[in-house]
């Protein structure tokens, strides 16, 4: 006889349970999908010990008759492909038909169906993938599938399983994101006999929001929109003073399905660039639509992860729309209310009511063009009423410039009579010499205050005031800011920069970094710093910016080699000139504990407000911070 033989059905199903079903939370991902895919508008699911013990998936979709429950649970056995061309334009959220088999495989699952409002259904009772019962039953239209003592039949998996804790925060952490994806779904999450989750549905995106994150980072978020050819971006990204400590208050949905995508993360930190501390990550919840053939779901055993055919041109999309949506808000946080995004009464003993804004969807015709318009629309994004062209933007949100161009320069006040920059530096020292010059432009941000100096606090923190309050800036991240725009702008003028040493800098590096660091020299070269071996592992600093800090140079060249030889990329040169500025910007700044005099703030002041982006420093700190009057009269007792 062959060696070559047929798995048995039971055994594979066993073998596939391994990669869909990884822990309690792949479960409840699949049921809940699947009654997502079935029409379903209320979703329950109660889980006990975590799940291991119990998990019960109850909708109220479209159900199914006695023979195509039986069917369901086949292997392969699935309603949502019958071709292969089918599989190049997936719009349901569970396609493969492995979920049903493989869970069945592992459990005893319990399934009550009916397919109508006839009170009329079935009951299927299986057990290790077996059907044991199968029966006549009344049941309300949806469906209603129990799984218990998942993994009884395979020991080893269960003894990998961690604590119950952890597995009810895969499982309720996945909840979140099937209810930000789908908003126009109420998704209930019990755990024990306990509400953990439970969102409101009606296509609210900003409510469901409010409902797991709570009302305080709901009203801190802004609404995003943007569209290409083959991509609609739409979703709510939170300022920048809402922040996690990790990635996790990110959510991405590509046509209604959660996805895990690094590249995206990546383009929409970029989009908050310099606004953010190191190790902080924001709140955002973006919606993608697009044309299903450009996008490759098949290519992960969860299908969390996808492959996209013009990923460039989506992430160009995010970071660019991020940044035009944070370039139109005035980013002062308050230091009244928790994170900054606490709304600020001004009647007392007034209950405070949730103003959310919302993005408006462009009309049909108007979204998109091309390919993409047969993407499926948004559930929380309908067009609205009437033949407006355009979406209407909040009415704190300036018109985005056109593509390819920088925002039009916006000004809160006119700027203040001071004293020119040269006047000022004779006037003042140090300080005012290391100060920007005037920017030819304005700046971009809208916004900024106009601030009366009061004076200083303990030698590093600016107090001023204006007819909204009282404000607090940390004068060593705000010089920060305006040196990092400075030197930010001169590295990219190279050829002006560099003047030749009498006496080079020699330093010496390990062979390795040596000879990675010959590849690198051009690098060196564009950002005005010129290298040469010297012999060995020896190399000769010949030319440097004529304009980095002095007594610093030696140190600001040996950091930009050492963030050079880190990169394992290809080395980007905007990145080396951001490094490099944020390295001069620092050193040449001005330190807390530092005296300055009223003509040195005032100074100080105007070329902050003349800065691009005067709220945060280059590593992302806050530069201000605000106290309103009405939150300084409550301090006092002034209002009750």
């Amino acid at each position: 006889m062959g060696k070559i033989t047929i798995l048995d059905e039971h055994i594979a199903n066993q073998i596939a349970a391994g990669e869909v079903v990884e822990r309690p939370s792949s479960v409840v991902k699949e049921l809940v999908e699947n009654a997502i895919d079935a029409g379903s508008s209320r979703i329950d699911v109660t889980i006990e010990e975590g799940g291991l013990q119990l998990i019960r998936v109850t909708d109220n979709g479209s159900g199914m008759d006695r023979e195509d429950c039986e069917t369901a649970f086949y292997r392969h056995a699935t309603s949502k492909i019958a071709s292969s061309h089918d599989l190049f334009q997936i719009r349901t959220l569970g396609f493969r038909g492995e979920a049903l088999p493989s869970i069945a495989a592992v459990s005893k699952v319990e399934l009550l169906t009916s397919p109508d409002s006839s009170g009329l259904g079935t009951r299927l009772v299986l057990e290790g993938g077996s059907v044991l019962e199968r029966s006549d039953a009344t049941a309300p239209q949806g469906t209603d599938i129990t799984v218990r003592e998942l993994f009884y039949n395979t020991p080893a998996r269960l003894k990998y399983m961690k604590t119950i804790q952890t597995e009810l925060g895969h499982v309720t952490d996945y909840i979140y994101r099937l209810a930000l994806a789908h908003p126009n779904i109420a998704i209930t999450l019990k755990h024990n006999g306990h509400v953990l989750a439970q969102t409101p549905g009606g296509g609210d995106l900003l409510q469901t929001i409010a409902s797991i994150y709570g009302t305080a980072v709901a009203k801190s978020m802004l609404p995003v929109y943007g569209e290409t050819l083959d991509y609609r971006l739409e979703g709510f990204i939170a300022k920048p003073e809402v922040t996690r400590a990790n990635r996790g208050g990110m959510t991405t949905v590509i046509n209604g399905r959660y996805i895990r995508n690094y590249p995206m993360v990546q383009a929409l930190l970029q989009g908050y660039h310099t606004l953010l501390p190191i190790g902080r990550f924001p709140v955002a919840v973006l919606h993608v639509q697009m044309d299903p053939t450009l996008i490759d779901v098949n290519v992960h055993p969860a299908k969390l992860e996808v492959r996209f055919s013009k990923e460039p041109e989506l992430m160009q999309l995010i970071e660019r729309e991020t940044r035009e949506t944070l370039g139109r808000q005035r980013l002062i946080p308050s230091a009244g209310s928790p994170g900054g995004a606490g709304k600020r009464l001004r009647e007392p003993l007034v209950q405070e009511q949730l103003e959310l804004y919302r993005p408006q969807a462009p009309a049909a015709a108007e979204r998109l063009t091309g390919t993409v318009g047969q993407a499926p629309r948004a559930p929380w994004a309908q067009p609205p009423a009437g033949d407006a062209p355009r979406p209407e933007r909040p009415a704190f949100a300036a018109e985005p410039a056109p593509r390819g161009e920088p925002p039009a320069p916006v000004r809160a006040e006119a700027p203040r009579e001071r004293l020119q920059p040269r006047e000022a530096a004779a006037a003042s020292g140090a300080l005012l010499r290391t100060l920007a010059p005037e920017p030819e432009t304005p700046p971009a941000l809208p916004g900024f205050p106009k601030l009366q100096p009061i004076g200083q606090l303990h030698g590093t923190y600016i107090v001023a005031q204006n007819e909204e309050g009282l404000f607090l800036i940390d004068q060593h991240a705000a010089h920060e800011r305006i040196n990092y725009e400075r030197f930010f702008d001169m590295f990219g003028r190279p050829e002006e920069a560099s003047q030749e040493l009498l006496v080079p800098i020699t330093l010496e590096f390990t062979a390795v970094e040596a000879e990675r660091l010959a590849d690198k020299l051009p690098q060196l070269e564009q950002a005005g710093v010129y290298l040469e071996p010297f012999g060995g592992t020896s190399f000769l600093v010949r030319a440097y910016p004529h304009w980095l800090p002095k007594g610093d140079e030696q140190a600001i060249v040996e950091e930009m080699i050492e963030w050079l030889l880190s990169e394992k990329k290809q080395v980007d040169i905007g990145k080396l000139r951001e490094k490099a500025a944020i390295m001069c910007s620092c050193k040449a700044s001005i330190k807390a504990n530092q005296s300055i005099g009223t003509l040195e703030i005032e100074t100080l002041l105007d070329r902050l407000a003349a800065c691009r982006n005067p709220y945060t420093c280059p590593h992302g700190r806050p530069i201000v911070v605000s106290f309103s009057t009405y939150e300084l009269e409550k301090m006092f007792k002034r209002v009750q």
